[in-house]
C-alpha cells in the first residue's frame, strides 16, 4: 500500500499568514503528498484548487471552527467541495457539564448527517480534555457514542499526553477514523516524528492496516 503523507498547516500558521501560496509551494517541495488546512486567508476556493492542482497537492481535510460550521455548513461544504476535499473536521470543543457536551453530540450529529449525505466525512479532533471523564467514560467515548455519524481523528500526542493509548484507540475506532495526526511526544511537549518517546513505528504500522489513505 502506497501510504500518503500530509501536513497539517496549523504548524506552519506563522508562515501560511504572511504568504499562504508560498508556504503551500515550500510544502510541496518538502515532498509531502497532501495538506490538512487549518484556515484559508480569504483565498477562494477556486483559485486555491488551481494551487493545489499546480503544486500536485491533495487535499487531506481541512480544519473548520464549531461557530462556522453551526452559522454557515451550506457555504463550508460547498468550499470543500470545490477544493474536492473529502474530509471536514471540527478541531476543538470544551464545555464543563454533561449536558453541554449532550448538546454537542446532538449538534455534531446534525453537522455530520448533512456532510455525509454531501459526500464527505465529519471528524472530532481531539485534545487531552476529552479524555476527562462522564459517569465513568471517557468523553470522547460519550461523544461519539452519541453522534454515531461523528468520526474520529485521533491525534496521538493529545491521547497518549492525557494517558490513554492512541493505539488501542486507533483499533477501537478503526472503522471511524479517516484521518489521523501523527504527533510524537517528548515528556509533556510535542516533538519532531521520531525524536520523542512515543512507538512512532507501532502507530504508523496499526494505521497501515486500517487501510486509510490520510497521514498526518
Amino acid at each position: 500500500m502506497n501510504q500518503k503523507i500530509g501536513l497539517q498547516m496549523w504548524s506552519v500558521k506563522e508562515a501560511s499568514e504572511r504568504d499562504f501560496f508560498g508556504t503551500l509551494e515550500e510544502v510541496a517541495k518538502i515532498g509531502y503528498d497532501g495538506v490538512e488546512f487549518a484556515g484559508y486567508y480569504d483565498v477562494q476556493a477556486p483559485d486555491l484548487k488551481a494551487k493545489l492542482e499546480e503544486l500536485n497537492l491533495e487535499v487531506a481535510g481541512s480544519h473548520i471552527p464549531l461557530e462556522r460550521l453551526l452559522s454557515d455548513l451550506d457555504a463550508v461544504i460547498k468550499y470543500e467541495k470545490t477544493l474536492g476535499n473529502r474530509h471536514i473536521v471540527c478541531p476543538y470543543a470544551d464545555f464543563k457539564s454533561e449536558a453541554e457536551w449532550v448538546e454537542l453530540a446532538h449538534k455534531f450529529e446534525r453537522i455530520a448527517e448533512k456532510v455525509v449525505e454531501a459526500g464527505m466525512t465529519f471528524s472530532y479532533h481531539n485534545h487531552a480534555h476529552e479524555f476527562r471523564t462522564i459517569k465513568d467514560e471517557y468523553i470522547l467515548d460519550f461523544l461519539l457514542k452519541k453522534a454515531p455519524h461523528v468520526s474520529l481523528e485521533l491525534d496521538t500526542y493529545w491521547a497518549e499526553f492525557a494517558g490513554a493509548s492512541a493505539p488501542e484507540y486507533m483499533k477501537k475506532y478503526k472503522n471511524r477514523m479517516p484521518l489521523i495526526h501523527l504527533k510524537d511526544r517528548l515528556g509533556d511537549e510535542s516533538t519532531e516524528i521520531g525524536s520523542g518517546n512515543l512507538d512512532i513505528q507501532a502507530l504508523y504500522m496499526q494505521h497501515v492496516k486500517m487501510e486509510r489513505n490520510g497521514l498526518l
